[in-house]
């Protein structure tokens, strides 16, 4: 699910931005899981000439936890490598992009997918010098946009498929209007400062993110290689998140570094996560401002020390503040053993029929 620009370190590094994250059984295979994972809130389209692409120093990732203990088993690791075809022009296209293989196309992306596991093989690279299409220009650069989007899906074999490239947004929210005082449209006229009732607005309608999207078979997700068809059944729960990472250390050149070497500047040492998504909202709306860089850094294992924000979020005890008489049940600030359940721990056993 979403959080757009939702901590104060993150907002300012947006190519390392997890924006959404979704999965879900395939629709045209049910013996699939399709798992996309966006980055790059808010993207402009007309954002020429340089448009938005992944970064090519950002380390890309969808985590699988099949075992129920909050830690990846199964990792997707995704990186990007930018090639300029003619550096001596500014532009991004020197004409119409009729294909991948278009010469007219300067500025493009190429990446690779590897499949890290815990158990044998426990690494693979199921695919080098996959083609990343072209930003949506407009009709006169990239004419039949749909058509290269297209031939970018790569088939890695095993049943797997693979996209990354430029979407638009899908996630549905009136940004404009819920953090003007947690204003919620239609119901404005309800609200402590009253405006009339007026239809909400998709706040992020016309903007874009880039997509990792994944296929995969259930049988490469689940503990035992099954492919299960009960959703009650215990190898049919898995947990999912998405994260980006950068180098511990970055070292900036200066004007007497005169290389051939147009980068300004050199990573160097582990990865350090800086972003992670998998459940609707937490960090945008549950965690506090404080400790929300710090809750991008960590690990779901480690979840537990924010549970008093879950147990009482903050929102819950504005709404009856904001909308006088029209949230009573929440007016008491009530314990969420629910939000704890659904969002942190798991639903306890005997909740739903035939989860044990």
């Amino acid at each position: 699910m979403s959080s757009h620009r939702e901590a104060p370190a993150i907002s300012k590094d947006p190519v390392a931005d997890n924006t959404d994250l979704y999965a879900f059984v395939s629709p045209d295979d049910a013996s699939k899981v399709t798992i996309l994972a966006n980055y790059i809130p808010l993207e402009e389209p007309a954002g020429g000439p340089n448009f938005f692409m992944f970064g090519d120093d950002v380390l890309y990732e969808i985590k699988i936890d099949n075992d129920g203990d909050s830690k990846e088993e199964i990792t997707y690791q995704f990186r990007f490598k930018t090639k300029v075809g003619n550096p001596e022009t500014f532009l991004y296209n020197t004409g119409p992009i009729s294909s991948l293989t278009s010469p007219s196309w300067n500025i493009r992306q190429v990446f690779s997918v590897t499949r890290l596991r815990n158990r044998s093989p426990k690494k693979k690279v199921l695919g080098e010098g996959l083609i990343s299409p072209p930003v949506n220009i407009g009709p006169r650069s990239t004419p039949n946009y749909a058509a290269l989007a297209n031939a970018a899906i790569h088939s890695l074999g095993d049943g797997i498929k693979v996209f990354a490239g430029q979407r638009e947004d899908a996630f549905n929210v009136d940004l404009g209007s819920i953090f003007d005082l947690g204003t919620l449209r239609p119901f404005q006229n309800l609200h402590l400062l009253p405006l009339p009732a007026a239809a909400g607005k998709d706040g992020t309608k016309g903007y874009n993110v880039h997509t990792i999207a994944l296929q995969v078979p259930k049988s490469e997700l689940t503990w035992d290689g099954s492919t299960p068809t009960d959703p009650t059944a215990p190898s049919s729960v898995v947990g999912i998140w998405a994260t980006a990472s950068r180098r511990k250390a970055t070292v900036r050149k200066d004007d007497d570094d005169d290389d051939d070497d147009d980068n300004d500047h050199r990573d160097a040492g582990p990865w350090a996560q800086v972003s992670r998504l998998g459940n609707p909202l937490i960090n945008e709306a549950v965690i506090p401002v404080g400790k929300k860089d710090r809750w991008n850094r960590r690990p779901p294992e480690r979840d537990a020390r924010f549970v008093q924000y879950y147990n009482h979020p903050e929102l819950q005890g504005l709404l009856p503040v904001l909308y006088p008489g029209v949230f009573p049940n929440l007016a008491t600030n009530p314990a969420r053993p629910d939000l704890i359940a659904i969002l942190l721990t798991g639903i306890p056993a005997g909740i739903i029929p035939g989860r044990v």
